[in-house]
């Protein structure tokens, strides 16, 4: 076995692993936020090949960043069932917008005909309500003017 690995592992738990107290390898190794050597000695090397190492690049936008979409599955939907209805002749009608969420999605299995008020719904989560025997009623999303 080659000498250098006996070493390293015979001094485990000390501080400096037999290199001393005054800073021999402390250049190498890498900081966990950026390449070895991109600050100091390799700097010569950045400002060549790399110029556009540090900094900030690109925009994003505002909007993306504060975009939360409050999405309900069928799943869950089955058990609201029980919980909130209101009957409109013989479907339970539920208004989705009013407890707070926008979007539809289709994970799950739907066994009872429901009338459902929603923004928005996946293609999957109208299929299944269909196949049910119910009907989405789509609103307009409304704009913050």
């Amino acid at each position: 076995m080659p000498h250098k690995l006996r070493k390293i592992r015979k001094t485990r738990g000390s501080r400096t692993q037999g290199y001393g107290r005054i800073g021999q390898h402390r250049k190498t190794g890498s900081q966990p936020y950026r390449k070895a050597n991109r600050h100091k000695q390799g700097w010569s090397y950045v400002t060549t090949y790399e110029p556009d190492y540090f900094g900030k690049h690109g925009f994003t936008s505002p909007q993306s960043l504060h975009k939360n979409t409050n999405v309900i599955n069928l799943a869950k939907l089955e058990a609201l069932t029980t919980k909130i209805t209101t009957t409109e002749g013989e479907t339970p009608t539920i208004d989705l917008t009013s407890l707070g969420y926008a979007k539809l999605l289709g994970t799950g299995k739907l066994t009872k005909p429901l009338t459902i008020k929603i923004q928005s719904a996946s293609k999957t989560a109208t299929q299944k309500i269909e196949q049910a025997g119910g009907k989405i009623l789509t609103e307009p999303q409304e704009t913050g003017e």
